[in-house]
């Protein structure tokens, strides 16, 4: 992997490194789906960039359909993770400054991540690399739902426990990015959903992901997994025996006029 530093890195909110491990082993997969939808729109498959990569778990989907994937992440404990590919260069750097240059991309995703970033800079970035004709496209989801019993443990998590712990930005996430100010007309999506087969053991691990989790272990000096997989127990049966976990993926794009 490449890994070179920009001259200069903007400061960020770093929610994920300390987790770094359990976010590449617990995050739940993109559905083939998407990315077939994304190379069909991308005016070529020259060069995607994958902005706040994370672990690159999108980057090597996308590296199955595009000739290149440059892949940036401020994080150096989330890049640690990533999976190399000839054709994937990860770098080390802000989503607000790229080291791209201009009208060279066609194609910009952002996977789980626009809500961290200082928007109208990305926004002015991602107009600057795309090539006329080029898309931008975001997508994120929020809370799964497994079953009526385990969805109501959650919810009670999700609201009650860690809910003070959440960031601000987290609203976008509920919201599904609606009332996003994209700098380009917006494209039609398709309507898209995440669906994993998980036992136990490894809900409980995604749940200590999430960045609220970690903030109300910090805050407080208590780790709440313990007690909520005993609650969780209580209620899924065999935990060796896997439930199916499915999330709406909430997919928002737009594509710059070709005569830009």
């Amino acid at each position: 992997m490449s890994l070179p530093m920009p001259d200069q890195v903007t400061p960020f909110k770093d929610h994920f490194s300390q987790q770094s491990s359990a976010y590449a082993q617990y995050r739940p997969s993109y559905p083939a789906a998407l990315f077939d939808w994304l190379a069909g729109v991308a005016p070529s498959l020259q060069l995607v960039w994958d902005a706040a990569t994370g672990n690159g778990q999108a980057a090597v989907a996308l590296a199955e359909y595009f000739e290149r994937v440059i892949a940036t992440e401020p994080s150096q404990g989330q890049l640690a993770n990533a999976e190399p590919r000839p054709n994937i260069e990860y770098r080390i750097e802000p989503a607000e400054v790229s080291s791209l240059p201009d009208a060279s991309v066609d194609l910009i995703t952002v996977a789980q991540a626009l809500h961290w970033f200082d928007l109208p800079r990305f926004m002015q970035e991602a107009d600057r690399v795309l090539k006329p004709g080029g898309v931008l496209a975001v997508w994120c989801y929020e809370v799964f739902s497994c079953d009526p019993k385990v969805d109501a443990i959650i919810s009670e998590f999700y609201h009650g426990t860690i809910g003070p712990y959440w960031p601000p930005e987290r609203r976008w996430i509920e919201q599904g990015y609606a009332g996003l100010v994209f700098p380009h007309p917006h494209l039609e999506t398709p309507t898209l959903q995440m669906a994993l087969s998980w036992d136990l053991a490894a809900l409980v691990g995604y749940l200590g992901t999430w960045s609220a989790t970690q903030r109300y272990k910090e805050d407080t000096s208590h780790d709440p997994l313990p007690a909520l997989a005993e609650q969780l127990t209580a209620v899924w049966g065999d935990v060796a025996q896997p439930k199916q976990v499915s999330w709406p993926l909430k997919l928002q794009a737009c594509r710059k006029p070709a005569d830009r």
